[in-house]
This record gives C-alpha cells, sequence and structure tokens, in this order.
C-alpha cells in the first residue's frame, strides 16, 4: 500500500499547512473557555492490534473520560462549551492528522476503537486490526450523530457494544474488501458533504 501512504502524506501536509491559522485559533478558543490542556490522547488499537495514543482537541472537561468510554447526547454535561462546537463540525479531530503523519493511521480506514471494546472483538472481528485505522470510513459517515442516536438509548453502552458496534464493523469489512484510491476519494468527499449538511 505504498501508493496509499504517499496519498496519506501529501494530502495531510497539504491540509495542516491550510489549516493551521484555524487549528490556532481553535487552541485559543480552547484555553479560554475551560481549565485543561488544549490536546486530548487515548489509548486506542491500531494494525495488528498495537496501541497508539490517539490525538483529538479537548473538548471535555479534565479527566470526564473516567465517568465513561462513550458520551450520550450532543448535551453531556461534560463537554465544554467550545467543545460542543468542536464535535459538531468534527473539527475535535484535526489533531489525528499528526497520527497520519506518524504512520499510526490513515486518512480512510476502520475507526480505531479503545481497547475494552476490541477485547469484545469475535476472532473474525479481529479481522479489522489487520490495515491502518482511519480519520473517516463508512462507518463514521453512517454514525455521523451516533450521540444522538445513544441518547434516546436505555443503555446506551449496551446498545453500542450489541448494536452499533457490530454494525460499524460489517462496514468496515465492507471497505477493507474493497480498498482503492478511488474509494477513498470517495469517502472523505461523503464525508465532508456529511459534516457541511449535518
Amino acid at each position: 500500500m505504498f501508493i496509499k501512504r504517499v496519498f496519506d502524506i501529501f494530502l495531510t501536509s497539504m491540509a495542516l499547512i491550510f489549516l493551521l491559522p484555524l487549528m490556532l485559533l481553535i487552541a485559543i478558543a480552547i484555553v479560554c473557555d475551560s481549565r485543561g490542556k488544549i490536546f486530548y490522547k487515548q489509548v486506542r488499537v491500531g494494525k495488528n492490534n498495537k496501541d497508539f495514543y490517539l490525538y483529538k482537541f479537548r473538548s471535555m472537561h479534565t479527566s470526564s473520560d473516567k465517568q465513561s468510554l462513550i458520551t450520550v447526547g450532543d448535551r453531556d454535561s461534560r463537554i465544554t462549551k467550545v467543545g460542543y462546537f468542536l464535535r459538531k463540525t468534527k473539527l475535535d479531530e484535526l489533531p489525528q492528522l499528526i497520527n497520519i503523519l506518524k504512520g499510526n493511521m490513515s486518512i480512510v480506514g476502520p475507526r480505531p476503537e479503545v481497547r475494552k471494546y476490541v477485547d469484545l472483538y469475535t476472532k473474525e472481528q479481529m479481522r479489522v486490526l489487520q490495515i491502518l485505522p482511519g480519520l473517516t470510513d463508512y462507518a463514521s459517515i453512517e454514525y455521523i450523530n451516533e450521540n444522538a442516536i445513544l441518547e434516546k438509548l436505555n443503555n446506551p453502552e449496551q446498545a453500542y457494544i450489541n448494536e452499533i458496534m457490530p454494525t460499524k464493523l460489517q462496514l468496515n469489512f465492507k471497505y477493507i474488501e474493497n480498498q482503492s484510491l478511488w474509494v477513498d476519494l470517495k469517502i472523505i468527499l461523503k464525508t465532508i458533504k456529511r459534516i457541511v449538511i449535518n
């Protein structure tokens, strides 16, 4: 997948140059809005079942992730005012461009999960770890409003484990079995479109 890697590095480098002023403004907004670090890092599971640190702009109050690994609803009380906007527009994900340059993520690929949920995968589902995780994929487009979906359920975590996660994995396999730069471009464009109209 040498061509895919070159594609990732080129697009990510261009994106970082173009988005740097915006990222600086986001950093300032986070500092002004609440106490804590600008960036948030969390251990996720990557290719070949290896852990890595995934980077995001901090969108929650410090140590909020100790309560739960999933957020429920757009107005989860742990989310800061600036964080709500960042999550709504997906701008909190921009620091993952660094993950892509480092080589532990790709632009397009299965979204990386936390170890807690990967430990629940079946042997068949573990196939998703054969390729680099990505910034976006079919599942990201399908579940762009995942928090709002979970908010309506009585037991959000169980619903995630038993319903949403298996569906996401099936969408991941759809991508794995039909990988190409053309498919990547289509997913990138569809992602941008969903974010704009969401």
